[in-house]
Formats: C-alpha cells, structure tokens, sequence
C-alpha cells in the first residue's frame, strides 16, 4: 500500500502533457489537411484558367493581369508592412529602460510581454496583408499610369493634357489615400507603442513624452502634414470633374476658378508650413507650435476653403450667375460633346409639312419598300412555334436585326439563332450523360425579312429549317457557344468512335436524329486522370472523373456566351448588352461592340450608363463603371458560334485609352483592314453607344451657352406608346434615307419630345436624331459616312406628332378604332398586339408606320401580323399591307414600290367602319368601303369568267374567316385572290 501510495502521486501528473501534445498534434494535423485542400481546391481553378487561356491564345492577357496583380500585392504589402514594423521597433527600442511604470501599465506590460515578438512581426504583416490585397484589386491604375498615352487635347483651365485626368490622376489620389492610411496606423501604432512601455506618461493633466517618442511622432506628424498638403493639391484638379452649376454641367465654374481653386492652393501651403513646425517641434520639444499650427489649418480650411467660396457664390455669383457662368457652361458644351462623339454632328433643320401632293412619295420610294414591319420583340414566339421544332431549342425573347445582300439587294432582316435549352428536355431525358455529351449545341440561324410577311401574317423566312436552306450561303450551323449555352459539354473522341452528340432530329433513310462529333478547337483537352480531377473540383462533378465516355481527346467546352469570353481577353472593355449573330464567311460569327470609357473627362458631363441603356426592350444592368463621361466604339469583336475563338479589330486605333491597353496586355489586336468583306457588311453602329449619345443630345444639342443655361429647349426620349407606354421607347435600325442623302443606308434612329411633363407641352415631336450604320460593303471597304450622326430638328412653330400622340389618336379614332375592335373577335379571345411605332422622314414631313400583331389567347399561340397603321401629319389609315395604307395615305401614289413587298398580299380593306372620313382631332381617317370584285362581261373568255368567279369566291372566304377568326383561313382566301386577280389581269390583257 506504501509503495502504490508512494508511485501513484509521481507519476499521475505526467499525463496531462503528455495529452496536451497528442490533442495539439491531432489539431495540427487536421489544419494542415484543410490548408492542403483548400490550396488544392485554389490550384485547380488556377490551372485550369491556364488551360483555358492557352486554348483560346490569350494566355499572355491572364499571365500579364496575374504579374500586375503580385506586383501591386508586394508594394502594398511592403507599404504598408514595412512602415508599421519600423515604427514599432523604433518605438520599443528608443524606450526608456530604467522608467518608473504605475502598477496599471506593469499589468500590461506582463501580459503582452509574451507575445510580444509575435505582435511585433503579426501586426505589421497582417496589416500588409489587407493592403498587399486592396492593392492588387487595383493594378489597373497603376498599369494606366505607367503607360499613359497623351490624348493631344488639354483642358480649358489647367492646360494639361486630358491624360493627365484620365490615367495619371486617379493614381496619384490613390498613393496619397494609401500613404495617409500608413501614416495615420503607424501613429497608432507608435502611441500605443510607447504608452505601453513608458515612453509617454500621463500623470493627472501631466503629459510626458521622452525624447526618442517626441521625434518619432514629430517626424510622422510632418510627413503627414507634406502628404496632407500634397492632397489638396490634388484636389485642385478634381474642380474639373466635379458636378456645377446646379448640377447641369461638369467642370470648374466660377466660384470654383475664383475662389475655391486658389482656396486650396493656399491650404496646401498652409499644410506644408505645418509640416515644418512638426519638424521643429522633433528639435525644440514644443508641442505648442504644431498645435496652434493644426489649429491654423482647421480654422483656414473652414474659412478659406468653405466660407470664402460660399461668400463668393452667395454675393458674386448668384446675382448676376448667367453672364458669370456662361464662359464655364460653353467649355462644359465642348468637352462633353467631345467625350461623347457627338462634335461633329450634322444638324438640320426640318420642316416638316402635315401634307403632300399625290405622287410626293415616289421620291422616297426606296425608304418606303424597305420599311421594317416584322417586330424583333414580337415575333420571337412565332419563330419558335414555327423553326424550334423541339423543345430543347429556343430563340432569344428579342431578336436581332440585321441585313443580308440577297440576289443583289439589301434586305434588312430579324434574325436569331437556334439554341440548346436543356430545360427543355423531359424527367426522362435529362441526365448526366445526355446533358453533358449528347444535347451540346445548337443548331442554325433563322431569318426572316423585315419588310414582308407571309400570307397569313407570319413572319416571311429566308433562312429557316433543319438542315438549313442555306438561302444566305452555305455556312457551319452548329452552335456551340451562344447566349444560352450550358455551363460545360464534353465533346469529340466519343467511345468507340461513334457520334453521340444530337446535330438535329431528324435523319436519312428513315432516322430519327443525325448525330455530330465535334472536330473544332474549342476547349481545353481532357488529356489524363490530373486534367479531369481538376476540372471535377472545378465543376464539382465527380462524373468527369468516374465517366469512360471521357478520353485525352474529349475537349470541355466553358465560358460559351460570346460576351463573357470577350470580357475574360479584354477586361478593360465595356461590352454592348446586344451581341448579335451574323453568317459569315460560312460560319456563324457573334459580332460584339466594345467601348472604352472613363469618368475622369474634364469638364464632361457624367452620367449613368446603366440608365442610359434602360428602355422597353433592355432593362437596367451593371457596369463595371457605371457613371462615365468618356466613351468610344474603340473595338469590334467576333465570337465563333463554332469554335468560340475570340477575334479583336480595332474600330478606333487612334483611341487613347485603347492605345494604352494596348501597350499593358498583349491582345493581339488586329486591324480594321483584317476584317472580311462580308463581315464588314454586317457591322453595325452600336446601339448603347447610340443611347448614350442621344441621352446628352438632350440637352447638349444646344451650343449656345445662354440658351443651355437657361434650359430653354431641354428634350428627352418618348416613351414607347407600343409597350407600356412608361419605359423609353427603344432606337431602331431601319435601311432609310435622310434628307440630303443620295441614296438608303442602313441607319439607327431616335426621337425627341420636349421634357416637360407639363400638359401644355404636348408630346410633339422637337428632333430627330440617326446615325448611319452602314460600316461597309461586300467589297470590304469602310465606308466614310459610317458613324456620322444627324439632328433633323424640328421647329417650334411646327405641331408634329409625336409618337405617344400617334398612337393614342389611333387607338380613339372611330374608324381605326373600329377596325381593332373587329380584331379582338370570338368574345374577347384574341389579343391585339402594337409593333414597334417607327417614325420615317418622308415626303418632306414625317411618317409613322407601326404594325398590328394579332395572336390568340392558346398557350402555342403565336403572334401574326394583320394590319399596319400609318400616320402623316393629322391623317391616320390601317390597312391589311403597308402598300394598301400607303396608297390610301398618299393617294395612291406608293406604286412605285409596289412590288417590294415580296410575298405579302394586298387583300381588300378590312370591313367595318361608316367611311365618313372623320377622325379624332380632324385626323382625316377614313375606313375604306370594301373593293368591288370584277364583274364578267359578254364577248370576255373563259379563263376571264373562271379568274373573276374565283377572286368573288376567294373574297367572300376571306369575309367569312375574318368574321370566325379562323386567320389561317384568312390569309389562304387572300392568297386565291391574289392569283385570281393576276389571272384575270392577264386574260384581260390577252
């Protein structure tokens, strides 16, 4: 018993340790574990970035961004970190040894004296950290600084170059911001430094600081107060960018040239002085002298910098603002019409009359005949009900226009491409296996021409069906990288050799599908075991790893929307939120615009770029840089539908900004004379570029400084009177020609209405602003009107229409009125839908032209085009064709573009309506009194008699399914009419 006693006290309190190790072992081991799965997780998607890149040729733009990155990571880290651990170390080592600590402080000291090392080197580090990370996230700045390139103008009060603004100033602010924010944590950090272990001693009102603190402190107080200085040096620039005058204009006004800007150079020097006395202060020992001095700062501040320009505004400004204003809001004029493009716009004014003589028309026949009466935004439900042919296909909500050179003429046309929708497969379907190697693509592009329709109101496609008609050229129709592409596939190399991945439903000699492999370059190869486990982690997919369908020549296809894989190339670059799809070359190419922005333009106006953009057709979205006051079409970029390779032209090379980018990342851009002819053809004036000049146009189409002052002829946007009437109405392309133009060109176009809101104000119509858009030709040339841009402006003394007048005086004028409510037949069944309203200068006033869609209330319903509503001055027709609206709006005098509406009919008028020829407002409406049929004559022939019995039959059919509502019907009744009308015409004639 004695001798367990004995043992048992010994050895029982050597286990504790002995558990501790093991615990902290096991806890060691598990955090190395996560550390190791975590930066694993981290290689993968690093590695694989690299694989992407390198597949795509550009893996120089990630290497360069990842080089900037560490390098602006080391300097922030060293910046900051370095500082910090000096001031510490000095602040520890000048203490006093031998100094008498209170029993507070004692207790301190004992508590971080432990770890003292550790905070000495952690604080410092961890500190280095947060700015090594703030500072790589801003690499750009530094990259724009040290490759600057001159922009060769400069601004109006300065006289320094706009590079200066643009490239060298927001670096400088953001050194100094970083600067002031090492200094002010390093003050910190030497207080409590020095408070902790006796350096500074407070004893009651008593405070003491030895020497080595009182420099030390002295000496960041003086860097400070010079880095202070220099700040508000800085600030004298930011004058030029600020918001004035009531917030109208953008720049360095009055107040800010007499008195603010002298205001702060004056502080500045204050600031400095300050800085001298802290430096005095490390020699003498009086803290009285900085203090008075700090005080001197704050009062000057208060009085210099904020009560002597209020003064100066309040009593100099304000009561004579417009002479004194005026020399300011001209320079603001000039350099935001200059930031936008918009210098050297063509300005007209347009007379326009309410009526022309018959046969006026026919000098605008080409305008006429090419007039868009398809809807993109509507007709996107009859494309899918009438090309999808499955449901894992689909077509954008809005589809795009475009134009085509078909049998020697342009034809504008509403296209869109046939894109997977994997939502659209069944329970059954849908798996692994089918989602990632079988339905990969999707498959060709539909087009439809603008300006006709088919018989029963249909869209009249040109390119359309599986295999495609090829009615464009013959071209690669599969579409792997697109809007609605899926997040990855897998594809080419399948097992065994046999194709897997779906091209279409159907097949020769009697199959159901037609399968493809994929044989371009357009994804990383999943070359081994390492590869797919990477890409596993990436996608967090096991399957890539498990599956035997993958081998080393199984390509993963990823980041497939065209406007992602632009901006992972060219980061710098603010992408148009309109890509669009062309044939070219024989393939399918996405063409995307690329603007180069800035909010740093002296004296340029700033505005929203997001808000800019909003209309009925676009809703609100993020920029990476939202409010900007500088933008160019610097480049034009292609995506491959196929292969997804990324292609940059640059549109602007003379572009500062680009040129710097240039120089930063190796983008391999090509010249303009690169392009092909044929894809020279389809490019187009940007339509965000086009919405941001006309929001400033607004305004800035006046030059006049005291009439822009006095916001005597402020215009906006309507709103669309097609939609809900609230939002923007959208620009549209139309092929048109403008007054003093030779011929039609492809053009994209906008109205203005007076931006009161008042009711005395109307919504007439003040201006009209169009850029032609036409790039080039097939021949491959640039064409030297491309971008130029024309204000028709209207005068005030001329009452024209604006749209939202147009259309509510259709939609109460008894006739048309009258007409539509026939079309809302079968108790309320059938919905009628408005196209978009375009607005055409013609005949010397103005035309309106806006289509009548028609669509049932069945969930395959698809909207069909019945009527089109024209307006010129006050008078307002709706016809079944546009030439039949034409010729009753113009007497009869649109037959010289008669026969270019290709295959749409002429029916007789719709019945309904008292003909009384009275419309709301004296608009001058009159529903038409149904045409006559022929009637036979004795002596005529046989095929006479047989033509007019069938066009009275045809005619009667017509009357009958329009009464039911049957519009198949309808338009059948109106194609026998047609034909029997030509026959009789001709037996007629013979």
């Amino acid at each position: 018993m004695s001798s367990a006693a004995a043992s048992g006290p010994a050895s029982g309190p050597a286990r504790p340790p002995v558990d501790r190790r093991r615990r902290a072992a096991v806890w060691i081991t598990v955090g190395a574990v996560v550390v190791l799965i975590i930066a694993f997780f981290i290689f993968a998607s690093v590695f694989t970035d690299v694989l992407w890149f390198q597949q795509l040729g550009y893996l120089g733009v990630l290497t360069t961004q990842w080089w900037w990155g560490l390098s602006m990571f080391a300097i922030g880290f060293l910046g900051m970190g370095f500082p910090l651990w000096l001031t510490i170390q000095l602040a520890y080592r000048l203490r006093p040894v031998y100094a008498k600590l209170n029993t507070q402080l004692d207790r301190y000291q004992q508590v971080v004296e432990p770890l003292r090392r550790l905070a000495m080197w952690g604080v410092p580090i961890v500190f280095g950290l947060f700015a090594g990370i703030a500072s790589s996230s801003r690499w750009q700045l530094a990259a724009e600084w040290m490759h600057s390139t001159p922009f060769g103008t400069s601004d109006p009060q300065f006289h320094i170059d706009d590079a200066f603004y643009i490239f060298q100033l927001p670096f400088y602010h953001s050194v100094v911001s970083f600067a002031l924010a090492v200094l002010i944590i390093a003050f910190l950090a030497t207080i409590a430094t020095a408070y902790l272990y006796g350096s500074i001693r407070v004893s009651g009102r008593e405070v003491r600081i030895s020497r080595s603190a009182r420099v030390q402190i002295a000496i960041i107080g003086a860097v400070y107060m010079v880095v202070q200085a220099l700040s508000i040096w800085l600030d004298r620039f930011d004058t030029l960018t600020d918001s004035n005058v009531k917030d109208s204009i953008t720049g360095a006004a009055y107040t800010d040239v007499h008195a603010t800007i002298p205001a702060r150079t004056i502080l500045a020097g204050i600031a400095v002085i300050v800085g001298l006395v802290f430096v005095l202060t490390a020699v003498t020992g009086r803290w009285r002298y900085p203090l008075v001095g700090l005080a001197l700062l704050i009062v000057s501040a208060i009085v210099i910098g904020t009560l002597y320009p209020w003064g100066v505004q309040k009593f100099t400004v304000d009561p004579s603002e417009k002479p004194r204003e005026t020399a300011y809001v001209e320079k603001a004029i000039h350099a935001t019409r200059d930031a936008y493009g918009v210098s050297d716009i063509d300005v007209q004014p347009y007379n326009a009359t309410s009526d022309t003589p018959a046969g006026a028309l026919r000098e605008d026949a080409d305008t006429t005949a090419s007039i868009r009466i398809l809807d993109p935004t509507l007709v996107s439900p009859a494309f899918s009900q009438l090309q999808q042919f499955r449901q894992y296909y689909s077509f954008q909500q809005n589809l795009d226009v475009d134009r085509y050179t078909i049998d020697g003429q342009t034809q504008d046309t509403v296209v869109s491409v046939r894109e997977l929708n994997q939502e659209g497969l069944g329970s059954s379907t849908q798996n692994w296996f089918n989602d990632t190697f079988v339905y990969t693509h999707g498959y060709g592009l539909v087009a439809a021409a603008g300006n006709t329709r088919a018989s029963d109101g249909a869209p009249d496609f040109l390119e359309s069906g599986i295999p495609t008609s090829d009615t464009l050229g013959k071209y690669e129709p599969r579409v792997y990288f697109g809007e609605e592409s899926p997040p990855y596939s897998i594809v080419g190399a399948p097992k065994g050799g046999k194709p897997v991945e779906l091209d279409y439903p159907a097949g020769k000699d009697g199959k159901q599908a037609t399968y493809n492999t994929y044989d371009g370059n357009g994804g990383p190869k999943l070359s081994n075991i390492f590869v797919r486990l990477l890409y596993a982690l990436k996608f967090q997919d096991e399957q890539i790893v498990l599956s035997d369908q993958v081998n080393p020549d199984s390509q993963i296809l990823y980041n497939r929307d065209p406007v992602d894989r632009v901006k992972q190339v060219a980061p710098f670059l603010t992408l148009d939120s309109n890509p669009y799809p062309s044939v070219v070359d024989g393939h399918i190419d996405w063409i995307i615009d690329g603007f180069t922005t800035s909010d740093q333009y002296p004296y340029s106006m700033r505005q929203s770029m997001s808000g800019a953009i909003a209309d009925s057709q676009n809703d609100r979205q993020p920029f990476p840089m939202d409010n900007v006051n500088y933008i160019r079409n610097s480049v034009k970029a292609t995506v491959d539908a196929y292969t997804g390779k990324v292609t940059l032209y640059a549109w602007d090379p003379s572009d500062p900004v680009l040129k710097t980018w240039e120089k930063i990342l190796p983008l391999n851009i090509k010249p303009v004379s690169d392009m092909s002819a044929q894809l020279m053809s389809h490019v187009r004036y940007p339509e965000d570029l086009f919405k941001m000049q006309r929001q400033i146009l607004a305004s800035y189409h006046v030059t006049d400084a005291g009439a822009f002052f006095s916001n005597e002829d402020v215009w906006k946007s309507p709103p669309d009177p097609s939609k809900d009437g609230t939002t923007v109405q959208p620009p549209y392309y139309l092929t048109m020609k403008l007054p003093k133009q030779s011929k039609p060109s492809y053009t994209l176009y906008s109205t203005y209405i007076p931006a009161s809101n008042s009711s005395a104000s109307r919504s007439i119509l003040k201006g009209y602003l169009a850029v032609d858009s036409d790039a080039g030709d097939t021949h491959g040339k640039v064409s030297k009107d491309y971008g130029k841009l024309t204000l028709l402006t209207i005068p005030s003394d001329d009452n024209v229409w604006g749209p939202g007048q147009v259309q509510a005086t259709a939609e109460s004028d008894p006739g048309v009125s009258q007409q539509l409510n026939q079309l809302r037949i079968v108790g309320g069944s059938t919905q009628v839908q408005y196209g978009n309203l375009l607005t055409i200068p013609v005949g010397g006033g103005m035309l309106y032209v806006e289509p009548v869609y028609v669509k049932s209330t069945g969930s395959t319903s698809y909207p069909l085009l019945q009527e089109v509503i024209v307006s010129f001055g006050t008078k307002i027709y709706m016809q079944p064709t546009l030439d039949a609206a034409l010729d009753q709006l113009f007497g009869g005098n649109s037959g010289a573009n008669a026969g270019d509406q290709g295959t749409e009919t002429t029916p007789p008028p719709t019945a309904g309506g008292d003909g009384s020829g009275s419309g709301s407002g004296g608009s001058g409406t009159s529903t038409p009194t149904p045409t006559a049929t022929p009637t036979a004559q004795p002596g005529k022939n046989a095929a006479l008699q047989q033509a007019i019995t069938d066009a009275q039959n045809a005619y009667s059919d017509a009357q009958d399914a329009l009464k039911n509502g049957d519009w198949t019907a309808y338009g059948d009744a109106q194609q026998r009419l047609q034909e029997a009308l030509q026959r009789a015409a001709q037996a007629e004639g013979q």
